[in-house]
């Protein structure tokens, strides 16, 4: 029998985070206060984050030490398997060999466990009592309800309206682990009262609940914030996967020509192809990377590289990224979690340099391909990462056209299991497609 299944041993859990910012052959551009527009240091962000996460978001050391309680929570459910979808390749005709790591077997379904423990062991260990976030899809919210009960801390959480209704299954799951969750924007902040005058109907946005989890954080004596994407550490944290994914194909005895992600902040794709991507720096390595977004939110393909808030009400420092501005209020599409109007300097700087492309796909085909790779392959992928399946199908029928025998890699960051609704939209043909007009846009850059 034909291997498809690519095992690591619990001893084999990696012992540190890489941090490729050691590595890049150019300077990240930094945060900015955005009165002086003048460089912020470290400062900026100990009002919200404990002084360890801190360090790890400015540092420039190649690797950091993962303390042993929270490889002790990762064992759990790490290494997590990488797969052979042979199923997949014989319904594509395809030559490509096509391998996923699949992050759905943490607790919660999703990659997002890797920093969520992390984050919650730090707040701990510096005396927080409780952590404030958002969440879209409800993956992240979740992932952190679950550090923050295996580390003893309260957790709060602002969960995007269109996904709240959407998603309620996520929001049970999170008050099942003890959080408290509510629906932003809400009447508890002055950054969601503000919204809810302006836009009473408001189906809300990630920008929007970061400003009010950040709020919440800044104003309570005993709590802090814990953020699910977008900044250094947290990257730095999912590069677990990257470099269990580089032994797993070690043993597969193949080398991905191609490392495929969704993106919506940019953790589960920096997880899986930051390893990667050092060794194409490093080690002479030439391995394509793809990073695909949905045509409703399309920061990478159609955003402006820019400095802008990492929030909607303007509360955080200045970062240069990929931005579709931060007043922006995406479509309620099905991929929640990749509904951002920005996207992680450090992604956006890699595209900017021409290291990773990106591409983008509407929602109708997304699912068409999550469900074939169902069919195929068994998992039902979430929403977000049927876009990563649309461009993995994509790429091994360019294969199969070029007769070509490539060896491709993505990250099947989590399960579909709450997404179930979506797809039966999809299955009865009420699902809809929206690619953001160029105006509209347009309209949310004028005010950068």
């Amino acid at each position: 029998m034909e291997q498809t299944k690519f095992l690591l041993s619990e001893r084999e859990i990696p012992e540190r985070w890489y941090n490729v910012v050691a590595d890049l052959p150019f300077a990240l551009n930094p945060p900015l206060n955005p009165e002086t527009r003048e460089p912020v240091g470290p400062e900026a962000l100990a009002p919200i984050f404990p002084e360890a996460i801190v360090l790890q978001e400015v540092s420039t050391e190649r690797y950091i030490p993962i303390p042993e309680e929270v490889r002790g929570v990762y064992a759990l459910w790490r290494p997590t398997p990488l797969y052979r979808a042979r199923r997949l390749e014989r319904a594509l005709d395809t030559p490509a060999h096509i391998y996923y790591k699949y992050e759905g077997v943490s607790p919660t379904g999703s990659h997002k466990p890797n920093t969520a423990v992390p984050q919650a062991y730090y707040n701990r260990e510096e005396g927080v009592r409780r952590l404030t976030t958002e969440t879209g899809a409800g993956q992240w919210g979740s992932s952190l309800a679950f550090a923050c009960r295996v580390m003893g801390l309260e957790c709060t959480v602002y969960m995007v309206r269109v996904s709240y209704d959407q998603k309620p299954y996520r929001r049970i799951m999170m008050e099942t682990y003890g959080s408290e969750v509510f629906p932003s924007p809400t009447d508890r902040t002055r950054a969601g009262r503000k919204v809810l005058e302006e836009h009473p109907d408001s189906p809300g946005s990630l920008g929007i609940a970061i400003s009010e989890a950040v709020e919440d954080a800044a104003t309570s004596e005993d709590a802090k914030y814990s953020l699910g994407s977008v900044l250094n550490h947290v990257l730095l944290h999912q590069t677990v996967i990257g470099q269990e994914a580089i032994r797993q194909m070690e043993l597969s005895g193949e080398y991905p020509d191609v490392v495929v992600g969704c993106v919506g902040g940019g953790s589960n794709f920096g997880g899986i192809a930051l390893p990667f991507v050092r060794e194409n720096l490093l080690n002479g390595r030439n391995t394509r990377f793809v990073a695909v977004e949905p045509t409703a939110c399309p920061t990478l393909t159609r955003g402006r590289y820019t400095y802008d808030f990492g929030d909607t009400a303007g509360t955080t420092p200045l970062m240069k990224m990929h931005t579709l501005g931060h007043t922006f209020v995406p479509p309620g599409i099905h991929a929640g979690g990749l509904r951002y109007h920005g996207e992680a300097p450090l992604i956006s700087a890699l595209v900017e340099h021409g290291l990773i492309e990106a591409r983008a796909y509407p929602q109708n085909a997304t699912f068409e391909a999550g469900v074939r790779f169902a069919r195929a392959e068994g998992i039902l992928p979430a929403p977000e990462v049927a876009h990563a399946i649309k461009a993995v199908i994509d790429l091994a029928q360019e294969a199969r056209e070029a007769g070509e025998q490539k060896v491709i890699l993505f990250n099947l960051c989590g399960h579909g299991h709450f997404d179930l609704a979506a797809y039966e939209q999809y299955l009865a043909g009420r699902l809809e497609d929206y690619e953001y007009p160029e105006e509209e846009i347009d309209r949310s850059l004028a005010g950068l």
